[in-house]
């Protein structure tokens, strides 16, 4: 009978994990050395505008309450950021970014496949930021769809936010600021756009990322610095 009831709340467990992976492409992961849990942002940045339903999309809205419930979290020791975008809202893609380098949590992120614009910001924002060696890292200006209102202030408006970019990138992140400049308005690389793509390696030498690796590099990278965070709270006191 006992075993019975533990192979259904291991069958329920299972699906309550499914279930929250469907609804919010995140799962709280336990294991004997630590809780971590792990979000996925993949594909665009959802902001203020709702995008069309055949497109895919990461909605602000719902990371970052859940961000500021993991932090708050006595149970989730860590979080893991999988990265996967094409890009979106330079407001909420930066919105999120803050609150990820704001956590006093470990957070470790891993860049998978491709991070594209506003995916930069996000890809730094953790504490440490892992990228596959063969994903991508697209670096162009921003842009404004819609009307554009063509008076003098308007390229003051695209300087601050791009300056805005530029700052959050470089203070997270080893790139030097002329380095990430000249990336982004780099012309000849890119069909038909300005900006530049830099592969994992690359962007391990020029100081984007930490360090290349996948999932078990950024999972141990996370366990350890965890492991870290408890030292003080488990160490004994010495007269």
């Amino acid at each position: 009978m006992q075993k019975e009831n533990q192979d259904k709340n291991g069958e329920n467990e299972a699906l309550n994990r499914a279930d929250e992976i469907e609804k919010t492409g995140s799962v709280t992961m336990e294991s004997g050395r630590s809780s971590i849990h792990c979000l996925t942002i993949v594909g665009q940045i959802e902001g203020h505008q709702v995008l069309p339903p055949q497109n895919k999309t990461t909605k602000y809205e719902h990371v970052m309450p859940q961000l500021a419930a993991i932090e708050e979290a006595p149970d989730i020791d860590g979080l893991l950021i999988l990265l996967n975008t094409v890009g979106g809202d330079v407001e909420a893609g930066l919105a999120i970014a803050e609150l990820i380098a704001g956590m006093k949590k470990p957070t470790v992120s891993l860049v998978l496949g491709g991070g594209h614009s506003i995916g930069v910001p996000l890809a730094v924002s953790a504490k440490k930021c892992f990228i596959a060696p063969t994903a991508s890292m697209t670096i162009h200006p921003v842009r404004l769809n819609g009307t554009v209102i063509g008076v003098p202030q308007t390229m003051t408006y695209f300087e601050k936010i791009q300056e805005r970019i530029v700052n959050f990138v470089c203070e997270n992140s080893k790139i030097r600021p002329e380095t990430f400049r000249e990336l982004m308005l780099r012309t000849g690389e890119l069909t038909n756009d300005v900006g530049s793509v830099v592969y994992g390696k690359d962007a391990v030498e020029l100081g984007l990322c930490d360090a290349l690796g996948s999932l078990h590099e950024a999972l141990s990278c996370l366990h350890a610095m965890i492991r870290d965070a408890k030292a003080p709270q488990t160490g004994e006191e010495t007269a």
